[in-house]
């Protein structure tokens, strides 16, 4: 399925952004309650298939080389999230995910992002987070240029965890859908 703003041409090194339960990876580590790992992980043939195949599909039609793509930003693109279930399970598909970075299957970017940047990357592009500080009564509103702020700097951490080694997607790929 090809959505009409998306090109035909699939995108190399794309990365899909998601948050997930919080887990603590070993003793006195920080939590992990986001991840980021290569589009064609969910090639990989541990995830839902073809949800997993569907959803790299629409993770890399049209997107330019580095982009890190958060699992909101997909559900904006599918109306909302309305046009999920033609393109697949996109739960399922996250916790078995999760389970492959957990079971080291494959690479990934494991953030423990603070509530307000994991609020951002959970949101639409176009949309806002509010805050309210109870102690001062001031409010607070975050959008589209603080969520950049937060993809940017997980670019950045993103950039230095590969440091010119690309994330290893896993092994045994399956081929992506034409």
């Amino acid at each position: 399925m090809t959505w009409p703003h998306h090109p035909t041409q699939a995108t190399a090194d794309v990365y899909l952004l998601f948050a997930h339960e919080p887990y603590y990876p070993g003793p006195a580590a920080q939590e992990v309650n986001t991840s980021v790992v290569p589009a064609a992980s969910l090639l990989h043939p541990h995830i839902r298939q073809p949800d997993g195949t569907r959803i790299h599909a629409l993770l890399t039609r049209g997107r330019r080389p580095g982009h890190i793509v958060p699992l909101a930003t997909l559900t904006h693109e599918l109306g909302g999230g309305a046009h999920w279930p033609a393109i697949g399970d996109w739960e399922t598909v996250t916790t078995d995910l999760v389970r492959l970075i957990r079971s080291r299957s494959c690479d990934a970017l494991s953030l423990g992002l603070p509530p307000l940047a994991r609020a951002l990357v959970c949101t639409g592009p176009y949309s806002q987070v509010r805050t309210h500080d109870p102690a001062t009564g001031r409010s607070a509103v975050f959008g589209p240029a603080a969520r950049r702020e937060v993809l940017a700097a997980i670019g950045s951490r993103l950039l230095q965890a590969e440091a010119g080694v690309p994330l290893w997607p896993g092994d045994g790929l399956l081929a992506p859908a034409r």
